[in-house]
């Protein structure tokens, strides 16, 4: 059966969250749009862990389900009619900020953690306890190296993952310009050979990290990093496991073996629309490419102060192959735009207005998942249950006919659907 994953998330126990990323929430947002296993987030915080402990219960060998005694937000997905029987998959995942001082420099490092028990849970919260204050944030700022980080996490459980989080965004990561190394091996030495996958982050696509050759022992993975339940699933792992293999042993081996058979492909954000694709200077509004970058002198042109390099001026720092470098090795990747956003698109008005609202609803009704309808859903099925317009939008997206203004220094890109959709003053819209 296909299997979708999005392994990175937050809580409410983390900074600039949503007070309803919680497991209720969180189960019902993950039937709507197609997740089949969602990470916790952010088991290092104390009430957190003890909600996630009393919570959920054992499905699968390492995975886990919300108990039916706490599906109390059913009323709020009254709406939803096209509920599927099964319940949401957790796994146990955290994020750590490492920051600390290697080779006469600053580092700042985000790491992902999975792990396949509660007890291994505890042996790493108990030990992490000692260095920094969980109590802090969903997700603590540790002083630690991060192969300190990964001996702890190791010494606990050798099942746990260690993945590099979004490992191009410049402040907090282990390429960041800002405060990054040049390899895997620069940043966790003698622990580098248990780095089995690396996470591409929002800013960046596969195809961006084909181009180091340093990374070709990594699988990449592509999740969330969201901080809100409607935006779980904006970037997935997409598996296909028996049904009855289905298990955190089963999908960390998938992980660890690159196993292109099961490993199917990742669903991306489209690169240019993430936060820090390009190099820029927000305050000044200022965005540059990297060309553009080299060009000034790497300063900002308004108030002469350096510039935030962002992903594509780091990746080609660093890569050792052509913007095209491509290999049947690789594992394959789709990039779409969550419906939401295609629905006002498309329509000329918010994602939080009534009318998206209504015609996601429908669709989600109508189609089962958000996923079906951005993957599977045949353009007729589509134009069935919402409208022309909407459908033309699904299928452009589908087959890349986006424009992006690219994000930069903190701030999302735009991106416009290029399609055969002429929208009039009055916000209606004809076919040419």
């Amino acid at each position: 059966m296909r299997v979708i994953a999005d392994l990175h998330i937050h809580s409410k126990y983390s900074r600039a969250t949503s007070p309803t990323m919680d497991l209720e929430y969180l189960n019902w947002w993950g039937q709507i749009k197609g997740i089949t296993v969602l990470g916790t987030g952010d088991f290092t915080h104390p009430l957190w862990f003890k909600e996630l402990k009393e919570k959920l219960e054992s499905a699968e060998a390492g995975l886990f389900v919300i108990k039916d005694k706490y599906l109390g937000v059913d009323n709020d997905f009254s709406w939803h009619t096209n509920r599927r029987p099964d319940k949401l998959r957790f796994m146990l995942t955290a994020e750590i900020s490492c920051i600390y001082s290697k080779n006469n420099r600053t580092r700042k490092v985000h790491i992902l953690i999975f792990a396949p028990d509660f007890q291994t849970v505890e042996k790493i919260n108990a030990r992490l306890n000692r260095i920094g204050n969980l109590k802090s944030d969903g997700r603590p700022i540790i002083g630690m190296d991060a192969k300190e980080l990964a001996k702890i996490v190791l010494e606990a459980n050798l099942q746990c993952l260690i993945v590099p989080a979004h490992v191009w965004t410049p402040w907090f990561s282990i390429f960041g310009s800002k405060s990054g190394f040049d390899s895997i091996e620069e940043c966790f030495d003698e622990y580098s050979k248990y780095i089995y996958a690396v996470e591409t982050g929002l800013s960046s696509d596969p195809s961006m990290n084909w181009r180091l050759s340093q990374l070709d022992k990594v699988v990449l993975l592509s999740n969330s990093d969201c901080h809100s339940p409607s935006k779980i699933g904006r970037e997935a792992n997409v598996f296909e496991i028996e049904e009855n293999n289905l298990s955190y042993n089963e999908i960390a081996r998938i992980i660890k073996e690159k196993d292109k058979n099961k490993f199917l492909y990742t669903v991306e954000f489209f690169p240019e629309e993430g936060k820090y694709h390009h190099d820029g200077h927000r305050k000044c509004s200022i965005s540059f490419s990297p060309a553009e970058t080299i060009k000034h002198k790497g300063l900002c042109p308004v108030c002469h102060k350096p510039l935030t390099k962002g992903v594509m001026y780091r990746v080609d720092e660093l890569a050792d192959r052509p913007i095209d470098f491509r290999s049947d090795k690789f594992i394959p990747f789709k990039s779409l735009i969550p419906l939401e956003e295609i629905i006002a698109d498309v329509l000329g008005v918010g994602v939080g207005t009534k009318t998206v609202n209504q015609y996601y609803r429908n669709l989600i009704n109508s189609l089962d998942s958000e996923f079906n309808i951005l993957l599977d859903s045949s353009v007729d099925d589509i134009r069935r249950v919402s409208t022309a317009d909407i459908s033309l939008g699904i299928e452009s997206v589908r087959s890349g006919q986006v424009k992006i203004e690219p994000g930069y220094d903190g701030e999302y890109g735009r991106i416009k659907i290029l399609s055969n959709i002429k929208k009039t003053r009055r916000g209606q819209i004809d076919l040419f």
